[in-house]
Order: structure tokens, then sequence, then C-alpha cells
């Protein structure tokens, strides 16, 4: 099903993209669009990944340098039947996460040195769950490609002002009110698609986390914690990287966010209480096994990261 509506999808983002072309340049300008909106979704599928990490100075680990966190994604991901994605750190006070990559087999999830520190493992399990639910999903490459085609139809809106200006060059059969639909009304439905697909993922994330993670109060006491960050603790490269907000677990930018036609997150308290309903529906509340080594029975501490200090070697391990 989730195939079904990615390529639906991807098809009216494309048809949008192509209306534009259409709009300021006719056919001519609708075949430009298509190839260029192709051009972009074969780039995307590619290099989505290595963009998003790279843009937030992500650096993997493994086992041996962070082996009580990596024991975490591994249970989780073993819990939900995915392969064990690549695992990354990258340094922000704001306790935060997101999952990158264009499929489970190619898959990243990444945490901020924030969220090691500010919560406790079973709220980090939460957290990384619902990022593990977004990669099943496939959410992460849906959402990269839609992030991609609205902001290509916002930018050939604006190239619409140039080309008004030169009316026999280009066969817009709509004339003037032409270049106002490609200008205005298609980057604003091109945005308004993008936001309603982000905020019906993070719902569904959310219920397929707490599946995964075996206890959906585990996530509402970590949104509650990361959305009052958010609100005042700054993230910088989101700051500068505005365009991947809608990849977090909370919008990195505002915090709570609100169910309307332009969040790219629905308001958190609605989350908690959805997430709080499903513990009272009877979900079965699952406890990690006692095993020695097990990383939701050892205490935590801040996590000696290195990545504030600019060096290139990878983080210590969290609680260590």
């Amino acid at each position: 099903m989730n195939l079904v509506r990615t390529a639906m999808l991807l098809a009216f983002m494309t048809a949008l993209f192509m209306a534009v072309g259409f709009l300021i340049g006719g056919r001519g300008g609708m075949m430009i669009a298509f190839v260029i909106a192709a051009g972009m979704n074969f780039f995307s599928y590619w290099n989505s990944d290595r963009m998003v990490l790279s843009a937030y100075h992500a650096q993997e680990i493994d086992e041996r340098n962070a082996p009580e966190f990596f024991a975490i994604i591994r249970d989780l991901a073993r819990s939900a039947g995915l392969p064990m994605p690549k695992v990354y750190l990258y340094d922000s006070a704001q306790p935060n996460a997101f999952a990158t990559g264009r499929n489970p087999e190619n898959a990243a999830v990444a945490a901020s040195t924030g969220l090691l520190s500010a919560l406790t493992p079973e709220e980090v399990a939460g957290v990384m769950a619902h990022e593990l639910a977004h990669v099943q999903n496939r959410d992460t490459l849906t959402m990269t490609i839609t992030a991609t085609l609205a902001g290509a139809i916002s930018m050939l809106g604006n190239f619409a002002f140039f080309f008004s200006g030169n009316r026999e060059n280009n066969n817009n059969p709509l004339g003037f009110i032409g270049v106002l639909l490609a200008m205005i009304v298609a980057p604003l439905a091109a945005m308004i698609v993008q936001m309603a697909i982000s905020r019906t993922r993070e719902y569904s994330a959310d219920r397929r986390g707490a599946e995964i993670c075996g206890n959906p109060l585990w996530l509402a006491s970590a949104l509650g914690k990361i959305a009052r960050s958010a609100s005042h603790v700054p993230n910088y490269d989101a700051e500068r990287n505005p365009a991947t907000a809608h990849m977090f677990i909370v919008n990195p930018l505002t915090g709570a966010g609100m169910d309307n036609l332009f969040s790219t997150h629905p308001n958190t308290e609605n989350r908690i209480a959805a997430l709080q309903e499903m513990a009272r529906s009877g979900m079965n509340v699952s406890t990690p096994p006692a095993r020695a080594d097990n990383p939701m029975r050892k205490s935590r501490s801040v996590p000696d990261t290195g990545l504030d200090r600019g060096g290139s070697q990878p983080p210590k391990g969290p609680w260590s």
C-alpha cells in the first residue's frame, strides 16, 4: 500500500511540476519541466541520504565506539524485521532525530548528542523506533522527493515572473492568468500537499514506532521533552537548512507545531494524547529482556562524543 501511495504522490507532484512548465512555456515548457522533474527525482533517490547527513555533519558510529546506543538500534531493527541501518550522531544540544535513505536496505538513522544526554534509554528507544518506522514505511524516500519537487515548483514559479515579460516567445495559453497560477497557486498547492503528507506520516510512524519498541509511553514522554527543548534550544544546522525540518521527529525550528495546512508536524500534544490512548487501549507493553548487556538496563550519563571539539574521530559512545 505504501508503494502505491508513493507512486500516486510522485505522479501528482510531477504532474503539477509539468503544469507549471506548461503555464510558463506551453508544450515546450511542459516537456522541459518533465525532464527536469525526472532528473531531480533520480538525483534525490540516490543522493538524499548523503546530502542531509553532510548538512548536519553527522558521524557514523558502530558497536565499538557507541555500544549501548548501537545495541538499542540493533534490537529495535530486529524487532521491526528490518535490516540494520547505518547509525549516526550529530552534534546539537537540541534533542532530536531523523531517518534518511532510499529504502530499508540503504537506510540511516541519526540522533543528536542532545537526545542522548537529555532522554532516558527507554525514551531514546521510543524515538529511534519512530525513525525506524519511517524507514519501514519508506517515508524517507517519499518526503525527500516530495520536498525536492515542491522546491522545484516554487523555483519555476519564480521563473514565471521573468518569462511573463516575453509573451511572444512562449505558448502560454492562459496569458497573465497562467503566470499568476504558476507563481502563486501551484507553489502553494505543492506546499500544502507536502505538509499534509508529512503530518500524516508522523502519526503513522508514532503508532508503528510504539509497536516496535513495545511501549507507547516511552515515545510520548520523549516527544514532550523534545518539543519543550525545541522551543528554546536552537539547532543552527536546521536554521541553515530549513527544507530538512520535516525529516525530524519534532520540527527543530518551532517545537510544538500545529495541525494546520502549513505545519510540517502534527501538534505534539495531539501526538502524545494518541500514544497515551494507545497505551490505555490495552496494547501490550513489553519489558526488555533482563540480560546482563541489555542497554535498556544500564544507567545513563552524558555521552562524551568529541563532536563539539571539532575532531574527526567518531563519538566515544553514549551512556559509557
